[in-house]
């Protein structure tokens, strides 16, 4: 069958359309324009009652959450991650989900930081200064680790999660840039570059504005249509 991938611009839902195209599997796009808040309207919400991007249409209906609709294209496909019966599979179950429920939490966590505490820019700034020491503690991990079932010359859809997760913080939040430099992971780095070279990146490249080097020197998306933010 064909997808239908809900989508706005450089959001996670740029992750499953890497998945997507790596995989060969034919979809369409819906865009979901943020910039009117349809995420929140009532058609969208028939589909995600979250409110949050990507959804993806399927034969077993509209998955949500991007972990899952990554677990699901895996298992489907049989592809970009070892299979429920291949080796290797809780190690990479272990660390899909940490970029799934820690990692990009801590994310959302900088750069929406009015969501945990209000309005006060204080209190804001101080949920700033924590979350950002967390995620480079988060970044240290995953650098330790890479080299097992992602950060390797085959890539995984851990790869493809962690180069987007890598490009927001390197491009989203707050405008001090000086906190995250990604040469100082060496691994991560290289999963950017091999990122940068796959046809499924040329791909979304055009679709979403990227830029010429979308992960290992990002840009702010400049999208043919919708919004990013």
């Amino acid at each position: 069958m064909s997808y239908i991938l809900h989508y706005a611009p450089d959001n996670a839902s740029l992750i499953v359309r890497l998945a997507l195209d790596s995989i060969g599997a034919p979809y369409e796009t819906v865009l979901v324009d943020r910039a009117r808040q349809e995420q929140r309207g009532a058609a969208y919400r028939q589909l995600n009652p979250n409110g949050l991007i990507p959804t993806l249409e399927t034969k077993d209906g509209a998955i949500f959450e991007t972990g899952a609709i990554l677990l699901w294209l895996v298992d489907t496909h049989r592809a970009f991650g070892p299979a429920h019966d291949q080796p290797g599979r809780g190690d990479f179950l272990k660390w899909l989900f940490f970029c799934a429920n820690t990692l990009h939490p801590h994310m959302q966590m900088l750069f929406y930081p009015q969501k945990l505490v209000g309005g006060d820019t204080r209190d804001q700034q101080r949920v700033i200064d924590g979350t950002q020491r967390t995620i480079l503690q988060d970044l240290d991990t995953l650098e330790a680790a890479a080299g097992t079932v992602f950060g390797t010359d085959t890539p995984t859809v851990i790869d493809m999660y962690l180069a987007c997760l890598l490009r927001w913080s390197a491009v989203y939040g707050p405008d001090d840039r000086a906190w995250f430099r990604l040469a100082k992971w060496p691994q991560l780095a290289q999963i950017c570059a091999r990122m940068d070279a796959l046809p499924a990146t040329v791909c979304a490249q055009s679709a979403e504005g990227l830029g010429p080097t979308p992960f290992s020197a990002p840009q702010r998306a400049n999208p043919p249509e919708g919004s990013a933010l």
